[in-house]
């Protein structure tokens, strides 16, 4: 019998489909149809993002923390990049894909001279392009291995570390940010 996109898209990355640092935002997500987590799971990360007042967006719970509008700008690269990396793995590129520093990213984003809303829009663009990309894929794209930053990664293990890290950043600004 041959897997469908949608049994192949169900399957919980094994461990040695992502580095282990990657683990601790797989385990947050449920099990089930990938593609359709991160496509209903925006909903409540875009309410959280918008019952913040933007007179709030610049707080930072510690003085050496991303303020609010830094995490949501964050959100929106890292996805950027977990999902460019998922399209060159699917594709079959066996180029080695660099890694990035998020803090960097997020010091030269001038996130803070933005509006949240702006922010929170673009939020929802870049989670639609990455709905859009998974949606797209056939069953031996969803297997295939690259090298992301020096590790070995699957197009799979991408897409659950792409709705794990979301459901990260959603329960620090729950935690530490109200």
């Amino acid at each position: 019998m041959t897997a469908t996109a949608a049994d192949t898209r169900a399957i919980r990355p094994a461990p040695d489909e992502f580095a282990p640092y990657y683990g601790r935002y797989i385990e947050r997500v449920a099990d089930g149809d990938i593609v359709s987590t991160l496509r209903h799971q925006v909903e409540e990360t875009l309410q959280t993002f918008r019952a913040i007042p933007e007179a709030r967006a610049g707080h930072r719970y510690a003085p050496d923390k991303w303020s609010i509008r830094e995490v949501v700008g964050h959100l929106s690269d890292a996805e950027r990049i977990f999902t460019y990396r998922a399209l060159r793995i699917a594709r079959g590129d066996e180029t080695p894909l660099p890694g990035f520093d998020e803090n960097a990213f997020v010091s030269r984003a001038r996130l803070d001279d933005r509006s949240l809303a702006g922010l929170i829009d673009e939020y929802a663009a870049v989670r639609a392009a990455s709905v859009a990309l998974f949606d797209s894929l056939f069953p031996e794209e969803w297997t295939r291995r690259g090298i992301a930053s020096d590790k070995g990664v699957s197009v799979r293990a991408l897409a659950w570390i792409t709705a794990g890290h979301e459901i990260h950043h959603r329960e620090i600004l729950r935690t530490r940010y109200s």
